[in-house]
């Protein structure tokens, strides 16, 4: 595996095709811009989980990132 870059790239866009899809989209605007509380106090919960699924997935994928680099700066090899 060629990792040239630090940045979790991968769940970067992830994130970009789950929130850029129609149903994200309404997602969202149900969350925030809904006319109905009800609605936004739906939404709300499950846009910010979705969104802390999100930031932990791309903070262990950086983490791993981090640790093919330092491996290699080090002149590890594997098998």
């Amino acid at each position: 595996m060629s990792v040239r870059t630090r940045w979790p790239w991968i769940s970067i866009l992830l994130g970009a095709i789950l929130v850029l899809n129609p149903i994200g989209l309404d997602l969202l605007h149900s969350a925030f811009f809904a006319g109905e509380q009800l609605a936004r106090n739906i939404a709300q919960p499950i846009v910010l989980a979705a969104l802390a699924i999100l930031i932990l997935i791309g903070v262990v994928e950086w983490l791993v990132r981090m640790l093919i680099f330092r491996g290699r700066a080090r002149g590890a090899t594997t098998a």
